[in-house]
């Protein structure tokens, strides 16, 4: 018979398998010797930009990425481990993570996985600089708009001078010059 404890572990590796593969991505870092004060002020700016962000039992997450078949993550189950990890916005997770490592250097990123890819370092740090979901959708809709609205003014401006012309010949056949 399978102890309690046993049991409480599959639900916790079940529950972490199951939030790491529906998030638009997942970071990883090294908390170590970051002091409660900013671990709160952490976890506020995750809250804040709908970051869910835990710290997990090694075990228990490499026998979670390992059933997703996520690879080359191995090493990163080393030390202390956190996890951020956002279910709407990849872009959201490495810029909150990065943004505090930036702040307190003692606090490491480890690594992450995007769309079931193992992320370096480089390409985190990359993603931190992309903009938001939101901005990205707002700058696509005004590239596209941008066309549609020259158009709109080229053949607006055509119609104006065409009214004008005809506004013109009105005007010189009610005085009679044609």
């Amino acid at each position: 018979m399978e102890s309690r404890q046993r049991r409480q572990k599959a639900r916790i590796k079940d529950l972490l398998k199951e939030e790491m593969s529906n998030a638009k991505s997942v970071i990883f870092a090294d908390f170590r010797g970051v002091s409660v004060a900013d671990d709160t002020k952490l976890r506020r700016q995750c809250r804040d930009n709908d970051v869910t962000y835990r710290v997990i039992k090694n075990s228990l997450a490499l026998r979670a990425v390992q059933e997703l078949n996520w690879d080359g993550l191995d090493d990163i189950f080393k030390g202390p481990t956190a996890m951020a990890l956002s279910m709407t916005d990849p872009v959201a997770p490495a810029k909150v993570l990065r943004s505090f490592a930036l702040e307190k250097p003692v606090f490491e990123i480890k690594g992450g996985v995007l769309d079931g890819q193992a992320m370096t370092l480089d390409r985190i740090n990359f993603l931190a600089t992309l903009p938001s979901r939101g901005t990205l959708l707002t700058q696509t809709a005004v590239a596209m708009k941008a066309p549609i609205t020259s158009l709109a003014t080229v053949l607006n401006a055509t119609l104006v001078g065409f009214v004008r012309v005809l506004d013109g010949v009105r005007t010189k056949k009610e005085k009679g010059e044609i």
